[in-house]
């Protein structure tokens, strides 16, 4: 099977061509290095000026507040803050305004994702929202979306929980759904869970000047950078590859610096922010993940080849564009399968070291309306299997065990050719 492309990108360190690199603080200051590939960017992206500063590893300030002197500076600062998000200049205010080591993470991701910025959320969850409450203050509460997301990205656009009106449609409907009042255009690409493909760049024409928002949680910029395809945000769950190890949540928007100043000024005004500890694992994260994605993707292609050539499955779903997800249908009953792996974990989430898998009718994707479930794919019998760095054959013996008895001549008629490819 072809398991995609894995090579890096050439990342420029500073990727909107500003003049400027990284402080002491990961805020820009003049002076260009030379262009990086992606692993280093992965490795050194917030962490430039650690030798400056006579230390290795970066270091967690875990002040909620600041000492000031100057409060007629200190009501200046806060006065430019209100005026457009813009990171305040000087020394920190206080914890909901920013924090040096989430700027860190914040720089590396916005490097990786080749913006002018990124700002992080406590959740994937909570930056979504930020995004959207961003675009209802301007009144424009209308989004579009594509099925399948996530299923609470999902439940949050179809419940109208933050004053949204959502219009589904399949990529071809999106230019006909915009509306005057359209404020976004939302994908996921490779999506959850049945790791469906859209044509990015073709989706981003339809969208004229609304903004498209990617989510390239799956992805990750080591597979796929979408500004370059045309979409204005990039969001991610962060508690998934970022992370990698299971031990963090939170989130992230990748944008241009106008819509990050939003976005902060939100974070600011709700209280969403990201710890200054899971900044920390996060940036620590960032730093291996081009060799998780792309091991553990080496054996997500060869499950993936594996289980389409087996009777007992009738359908893998795995993208074209490679990755560590795979999503797959089986003959008998999936509950059964959840239930009888031992290596493998059976639980919600992804993107960690090691392989997890769960059924998405039954959590991730339970809060969708089942007709809308099933009508974006995700059928009663899908498994999404997150693909981790196990060494192959000890998850393929998992999987084999817990699929069981191979079904008998006629049980089912068996999709031979591996989805989604």
């Amino acid at each position: 099977m072809d398991s995609g492309s894995f090579d890096a990108y050439d990342v420029p360190a500073d990727p909107q061509g500003t003049g400027q690199s990284p402080d002491d603080t990961g805020r820009r200051v003049p002076g260009v290095p030379a262009p990086r590939a992606l692993a280093t960017e992965a490795v050194h992206a917030g962490r430039d000026d650690l030798a400056r500063q006579g230390v290795h590893a970066p270091p967690i300030d875990l002040s909620t507040t600041y000492p000031s002197y100057d409060s007629r500076g200190e009501a200046a600062r806060i006065d430019a803050f209100a005026a457009d998000g813009a990171e305040p200049e000087g020394p920190p205010v206080y914890g909901r305004l920013g924090n040096p080591t989430v700027a860190r993470f914040e720089t590396a991701l916005a490097r990786l994702e080749g913006t002018e910025s990124a700002v992080a959320f406590a959740t994937g969850m909570a930056a979504l929202s930020a995004v959207l409450l961003v675009r209802n203050a301007m009144g424009l509460r209308h989004v579009v979306a594509v099925r399948p997301l996530y299923g609470c990205s999902d439940h949050l656009l179809t419940a109208g929980l933050l004053g949204s009106e959502v219009t589904w449609v399949d990529p071809a409907g999106i230019a006909d759904a915009l509306r005057p009042d359209t404020g976004l255009v939302m994908v996921e690409s490779p999506a959850n869970p049945t790791l469906a493909e859209l044509d990015l760049r073709a989706v981003a024409h339809a969208c004229g000047s609304v903004p498209l928002l990617a989510d390239n949680t799956f992805a990750t910029p080591v597979l796929q950078r979408p500004v370059e395809q045309g979409a204005r945000l990039v969001l991610h769950s962060a508690t998934k590859y970022l992370g990698g190890h299971g031990d963090v949540m939170g989130g992230v928007v990748a944008c241009d610096e106008e819509f990050a100043g939003r976005l902060r000024q939100v974070r600011f005004a709700t209280g969403g922010v990201l710890h200054p500890l899971a900044g920390y694992l996060l940036l620590r994260g960032l730093s291996t993940l081009p060799v998780r994605v792309r091991a553990a993707s080496s054996n997500a292609a060869e499950l993936a080849g594996r289980l389409a050539a087996d009777p007992r499955v009738t359908r893998v779903h795995y993208p074209r564009i490679g990755g560590a997800m795979v999503a797959f249908e089986v003959a008998g009953d999936p509950h059964d399968v959840i239930a009888d792996v031992r290596l493998i974990t059976p639980a919600v989430s992804l993107g960690s070291v090691d392989t997890l898998i769960q059924h998405p009718a039954s959590i991730s994707h339970r809060i969708v309306d089942a007709d809308d479930r099933r009508g974006a794919g995700v059928s009663d019998r899908l498994l999404r299997l997150s693909v981790g760095l196990e060494d192959l054959e000890d998850l393929w013996a998992d999987l084999d065990r817990a699929l069981g008895a191979a079904p008998g001549p006629g049980r089912v008629l068996r999709e031979a050719a591996v989805a989604n490819r």
